[in-house]
């Protein structure tokens, strides 16, 4: 784990004029110390429990009327398989609902119209990340021909995100105290903390097929999520 210091150093002179004084007094109105100003970043693990995957029907056809009705009626299809595989209705959400005629270009002849292609996609969202590779298998029977994902997550990120940020101050402070050892100081307090962001990060996750009973079914490896929160904490050292 990288973390970037930023150390800045102010002391006041006993003899100074007063405006020198005044001029030099730092934003926070300490002038008894050195103020050092350390970025740190935290860190947490979680095995991913959310995966969402889009997932949906092209269908061509020579009419526009002809290719919305055939996509429609497979991809009733895949929403059936959907629900009768637990998904529940709050988790499916469509993302793309299409039609556009489809063209053949000729070398000094104007655009040709060959036929229309509908395409319909859905997000949908996994609870039971190992469950999703089979329900896959399940979409493509009843029809699906657009997959893409999945994108890996945590259905509930708050803790893991404490965890970093805990992590994250506990980083600041030991970085503080090895600045202030080598400028003969010692850590006072901290006098400002802010969080300079958050974010999770997740590897790619790893789909193949696997023979099983004479079938191929997708499985999806969750991994582990790496959950990072930044901080930029002001300390006094004297």
């Amino acid at each position: 784990m990288r973390v970037l210091v930023m150390a800045t150093i102010a002391a006041m002179t006993p003899m100074a004029p007063l405006a020198a004084q005044q001029a030099a007094m730092p934003a926070t109105g300490i002038v008894d110390g050195a103020i050092l100003d350390v970025v740190a970043t935290g860190e947490s693990t979680r095995v991913p429990d959310l995966a969402t995957i889009r997932s949906g029907v092209v269908t061509q056809a020579p009419t526009a009327a002809a290719a919305l009705s055939n996509n429609a009626q497979r991809m009733a299809a895949v929403l059936a398989a959907l629900k009768r595989a637990g998904v529940q209705p709050n988790d499916i959400m469509t993302t793309a609902a299409t039609l556009s005629p489809q063209y053949r270009y000729a070398d000094n002849q104007p655009p040709a119209i060959t036929g229309y292609q509908a395409v319909n996609t859905v997000s949908i969202r996994f609870r039971d990340v190992n469950a999703s590779g089979a329900v896959l298998d399940v979409l493509v029977a009843q029809g699906a021909n657009q997959i893409d994902g999945p994108t890996l997550s945590l259905a509930q990120p708050d803790a893991a995100l404490d965890e970093a940020r805990t992590d994250a101050i506990r980083r600041a402070r030991s970085r503080a105290i090895l600045y202030a050892r080598a400028a003969g100081l010692t850590v006072s307090r901290i006098v400002s903390i802010s969080e300079a962001g958050d974010q999770s990060t997740s590897p790619e996750p790893v789909m193949f097929a696997r023979a099983k009973d004479s079938a191929p079914s997708t499985t999806i490896v969750p991994g582990e999520t790496r959950i990072t929160a930044t901080v930029s904490v002001r300390f006094l050292l004297k």
